[in-house]
């Protein structure tokens, strides 16, 4: 086995990132008491200007007044580690996280899917880059040393296993990620590398700095095998963005609410499924001047499709459309995506050697954004209703009726395709006969008896028309249809 780690040295500022806007503007989180605050990360626009973490609130502020501030927010951190966790889920069956600020997922059983590593490596960074995390990503025959790879030299991998014990020795103790800084007091103690500790008697270790020191080491090593946390995808979708600021407007609430859609297009990709109802919830929180408290509310906007989907651009386009059509009484805190009903997805049927153009759209696609604009009551089909009256043969059916319960079309002639609201008289010389009579007599039940005699005629000018006339009175025709 061959294990990927994927390190994450600014998660919490890359969790910040991908809500604003306009990432080249100043950022920068801070942390501590109140008494005490201090930068803990800053974007590269905060760090030229002058910014650096530890530095002390007071004098961030002096540096650079325009540098935007945000609280770290542990479990907004937490949230962003647990969403990569599903995303790497994509790419293998075995993935933990068990460890802060890093992803180990098991890659060679991934090698016949996605090609040998460096092509899937290329691949966890495309990706990584496109939902906006810094990573560094390293391979190693046991997750731990993965691990310590990656902190070492970003790119680095190690696939044979008998030079896993001679690399692993060279390494700095400081930087093994022993638990509990062991590295650190090692250090202290004039222990250099991960040889120099492997040399000491291990009685001696385990009494000074007890047992997990040493099964840390025979697990980095391969000597023990190493029972990780596996992560397993939840079966809903529950992803928030606060806003920061009060917001009045659909167009302002188009970018956060990108990012989760994106969000949930990833986490449905992981599942190898599609979602077909989820809730874009908008946070209110009014303050009420006669209390003096906070008022918090949300409005909910149902989004709705006839079948499961995953596609980020379809799902972004009915929900921007569901969403614009919400009225926004109340100013918005924070968005937030729900998403339960998570039914399984089939894919549409494509030919091998499909000819479809590539700006055409396939018919489900199409149906969507065309109820999610026009409404759900604007599309519809046509079913037949088994009266053999034209104008009455015909209905209008919801997309979503089960067509098993429609009446089946009876088998006539040819009916043109242009239907008339109303028969109109045909006062035109010349007509040619092309077929019929085709005598329709019905409508006896409801008081609308009709006895008609249809025909197809052709005008002088090539034209097919329908028309009928009274039994006994061809000539007297009544046009009610042309044909194509």
């Amino acid at each position: 086995m061959l294990w990927a780690c994927i390190r994450l040295p600014h998660l919490a500022l890359d969790a910040v990132l991908r809500d604003v806007d306009d990432r080249a503007h100043p950022l920068a989180l801070v942390t501590g008491p109140a008494q005490l605050r201090t930068l803990l990360s800053v974007n590269a626009s905060a760090a030229e200007a002058g910014l650096r973490p530890g530095m002390r609130l007071t004098a961030a502020n002096a540096l650079c007044a325009q540098a935007t501030l945000r609280d770290h927010d542990e479990q907004r951190d937490a949230r962003a580690h647990r969403f990569l966790a599903a995303w790497a889920y994509r790419h293998s069956s075995l993935v933990s996280a068990q460890w802060p600020g890093a992803i180990v997922l098991e890659a060679s059983a991934s090698f016949r899917l996605f090609g040998p590593w460096p092509q899937l490596e290329a691949k966890l960074r495309r990706e990584l880059d496109a939902l906006g995390f810094q990573h560094r990503i390293a391979l190693a025959p046991t997750p731990r040393a993965a691990q310590v790879f990656a902190g070492l030299r970003d790119g680095y991998a190690l696939s044979d296993r008998n030079a896993l014990a001679p690399t692993l020795d060279r390494v700095p103790i400081r930087r093994a990620a022993l638990p509990d800084e062991a590295g650190v007091r090692l250090h202290r103690m004039g222990i250099g590398s991960l040889k120099e500790l492997r040399e000491l008697p291990r009685d001696g270790i385990r009494r000074r700095f007890g047992l997990p020191l040493l099964e840390h080491l025979d697990r980095l090593y391969g000597i023990a095998d190493d029972p990780l946390d596996c992560y397993q995808p939840p079966d809903h979708f529950d992803s928030r963005v606060e806003l920061g600021y009060e917001v009045e407007s659909h167009q302002a609430l188009l970018f956060p609410l990108r990012r989760l859609v994106n969000d949930l297009a990833v986490y449905l990709s992981t599942r190898d499924g599609g979602v077909q109802r989820f809730v874009i919830r908008l946070e209110h929180e009014v303050l009420r001047r006669e209390a003096g408290v906070r008022e918090k509310s949300h409005t909910d906007v149902q989004v709705g499709l006839l079948a499961a989907e995953r596609d980020a651009s379809l799902l972004m386009d009915i929900a921007r459309n569901r969403l614009e059509q919400a009225s926004i009484d109340k100013p918005v805190v924070g968005l937030r995506l729900l998403a339960r009903e998570l039914p399984p997805f089939v894919p549409a049927a494509r030919d091998l050697f499909d000819t479809r153009p590539s700006q055409a759209m396939p018919w489900p696609q199409l149906r969507e954004r065309l109820r999610a604009r026009l409404g759900d009551d604007a599309v519809y089909r046509i079913a037949p209703t088994g009266d053999p009256r034209p104008e009455r043969a015909w209905r209008a059916a919801g997309i979503d009726e089960d067509a098993a319960c429609n009446a089946p079309a009876p088998v006539r002639p040819p009916r043109p395709t242009w239907l008339l609201e109303h028969p109109v008289p045909l006062r035109q010389s010349g007509l040619r006969i092309v077929s019929g009579p085709e005598r329709l007599e019905s409508g006896w039940w409801d008081d609308d008896d009709v006895r008609r005699d249809y025909y197809v005629l052709e005008t002088p000018q090539g034209q097919r028309a329908w028309a009928f006339a009274d039994p006994g009175k061809r000539g007297e025709w009544m046009l009610h249809g042309w044909f194509a």
